[in-house]
């Protein structure tokens, strides 16, 4: 499928509000358009884990991401008549990031009940990228059943566990390691993490 510039995320309550972040600012500067939906437990670690005092009603990309981006745009959860919840429009994957238990199961189960669990599910039965970056340990059988169908279907499952290799020295740099793989997922060129090469020793 040829690209279309276009991206999907979400956002849930699920613990790891800095993925979301980092990983929305990259694909600003990587997509002309980025869909963005975000439940009201999104919002509450927003303000939790990274301290923006956020509402519904002053969700903008200045007042999440602390600068303005044009090309993003937030839905309305409950308006299934937003783009992303029609097969017909093509687009080039959905992240679903921190994506918590909750919603892996909903999806794996197809229950549709807001905008961002009809659009993984539109992801799956037009089987276009559906990436979801799982925040919880450990993980119950329940978890791992739910995990193994949406892998079955075919979303791809991305755990947030960040790399050490690299020798991160913020938080920053931490969790950028996982939306370096995020990116690598979505056939996106990004240079936050360098590629491993491996030495041969002397």
């Amino acid at each position: 499928m040829s690209s279309t510039g276009k991206i999907v995320v979400g956002m849930t309550g699920a613990s790891g509000a800095i993925y979301a972040t980092r990983f929305l600012k990259q694909a600003a500067l990587k997509f002309k358009t980025v869909y963005v939906m975000v439940s009201d437990q999104a919002l509450q670690v927003v303000q939790t884990e990274l301290g923006i005092p956020i509402t519904r009603g002053t969700l903008t990309s200045h007042a999440l991401l602390g600068q303005d981006f044009g090309n993003i745009v937030f839905l309305d959860q409950r308006d299934y008549f937003s783009p992303p919840a029609s097969g017909s429009f093509r687009h080039d994957g959905m992240v679903i990031v921190p994506c918590s238990m909750g919603t892996a199961g909903r999806i794996a189960h197809g229950t549709s009940d807001d905008l961002l669990t009809r659009s993984a599910d539109v992801c799956l039965k037009e089987r276009r990228k559906l990436i979801v970056v799982v925040r919880e340990m450990p993980w119950s059988t329940i978890h791992l059943r739910n995990l193994t169908t949406l892998s079955e279907a075919g979303a791809t499952v991305l755990p947030a566990c960040p790399a050490w290799y690299t020798r991160p020295s913020t938080l920053e740099e931490l969790a950028d390691t996982v939306v370096a793989r995020i990116l690598q997922q979505l056939d996106v060129d990004q240079d936050l993490m360098p590629q491993w090469q491996y030495t041969e020793p002397e």
